[in-house]
């Protein structure tokens, strides 16, 4: 009986061991000049290895009557588009392939830091974890999102763009402008706070019930990580949709 209760109280260990969270610590590496975050540049590889080992698998034997992949493959390329084609319009074309990284990239994160043991590899400081639990991530993301809405406005409109924010009257010039910063702001907050406060809800619940409770609140956190990746990228398209249209 002893050696039993020993073995669970082992087992039980090393699974809170694996859902714990280290807020606030970091592995460096130095490159260059600069000092990144080492945890989120091997998960983010690993990210985009997932992408472009699914990429080749599509691509590899298209056939006239698909297979079950292709199929798969398929579906996803169309959910991408009509969500670029709802959120931007007729223009939708040439911006399928940016919204539809933005989806599939913070998908495949969200549900690697879910899915994938990434607290089994030890760090010297830190943890590994999905590349969207570290707010640099999310603020580049929501920054090239940014670029994205102002290169589809110049493009459209020329220098005419920056007009619309002297409309309908030029006293709402700060306010316009101060919308633009806060854009990229909001989505970067809103998706690096839905998946921090994730982890911290599971970490909460192991460390006081056993695991058989949060195994449906993670199950959740899989849904909900989904439904972030379709909000940003609905979001990013809606906000291109505007910058080409030229109005709020």
């Amino acid at each position: 009986m002893n050696v039993l209760l020993c073995s669970i109280n082992t087992l039980l260990k090393g699974l809170y061991d694996i859902s714990g969270v280290e807020v606030g610590q970091h592995f460096y590496w130095q490159i260059g000049g600069f000092q990144v975050h080492a945890q989120v540049l091997i998960t983010s590889w690993v990210v985009i290895a997932i992408l472009l080992g699914s990429a080749i698998i599509a691509v590899r034997n298209p056939q006239t009557i698909p297979t079950d992949i292709q199929n798969f493959f398929e579906y996803v390329l169309e959910f991408i588009r009509d969500v670029s084609k709802t959120q931007i319009g007729e223009e939708y074309g040439p911006w399928v392939s940016f919204i539809g990284t933005l989806f599939l990239f913070i998908f495949v994160s969200n549900w690697s830091g879910a899915l994938l043991p990434w607290k089994i590899i030890q760090l010297p400081h830190g943890e590994l974890a999905a590349p969207t639990n570290d707010i640099n991530t999310t603020v580049a993301l929501a920054l090239l999102t940014s670029l994205a809405y102002f290169y589809a406005g110049l493009t459209k409109k020329g220098l005419g763009y920056f007009g619309k924010y002297i409309q309908p009257t030029p006293i709402l010039l700060p306010i316009n402008i101060l919308e633009d910063f806060t854009k990229p702001l909001s989505l970067s907050f809103r998706l690096f706070g839905n998946i921090l406060a994730d982890e911290l809800v599971v970490v909460v619940l192991v460390s006081l019930v056993p695991l058989v409770v949060p195994i449906p609140v993670m199950l959740l956190g899989l849904f909900t990580s989904g439904i972030q990746a379709l909000i940003f990228a609905t979001l990013a398209a809606a906000y291109i949709g505007e910058s080409m249209e030229g109005h709020h």
